[in-house]
């Protein structure tokens, strides 16, 4: 299963990059949602093996993730990769330059079933398909919208 959605964001490419890889900052955001987690590696050199182990609820069911960098590439993109609870998924996040003040975000996450309770999952998650599909949009809009935001005020 595959959800995939890009937004523009009135900022140049770097600055985006440097947003987007602000993870001390998403740490604390996962933190408030309730999610439990564990890093491992270096914040300050992420393309040497940074990895999470998290832990939250979805669908009622405690469920742990292994999250790892797999591509750290700025100011172009990066590749998490993940697996835990039957699943495995992979996230690649490619920013383009439109302009010297306009950047593309483009993210696409891959979700594919590893054990029966995975495929009972991802079969659940297809039939709800065209509303998790906006909602993946919506909430990737509204990202673009909080990073464009905070970038402004900080020029």
């Amino acid at each position: 299963m595959e959800f995939h959605s890009k937004e523009d964001i009135d900022a140049p490419i770097a600055e985006v990059f440097g947003a987007i890889s602000d993870f001390a900052m998403l740490e604390r955001s996962a933190l408030r949602r309730g999610i439990e987690l564990q890093r491992s590696g270096d914040l300050a050199r992420p393309e040497d093996g940074l990895a999470w182990d998290l832990a939250f609820r979805f669908r009622g069911k405690p469920r742990e993730i292994r999250l790892a960098m797999a591509s750290y590439t700025p100011p172009s993109g990066m590749v998490l990769e993940g697996s835990g609870s039957g699943i495995d998924g992979r996230t690649e996040v490619e920013l383009l330059a439109l302009s010297p003040q306009r950047t593309r975000m483009s993210v696409r996450l891959k979700l594919s079933p590893t054990s029966l309770t995975g495929r009972l999952l991802v079969q659940s998650l297809k039939l709800a398909r065209s509303n998790l599909n906006r909602r993946f949009k919506l909430r990737l809009a509204d990202y673009a919208r909080i990073t464009e935001e905070r970038l402004s005020r900080s020029a």
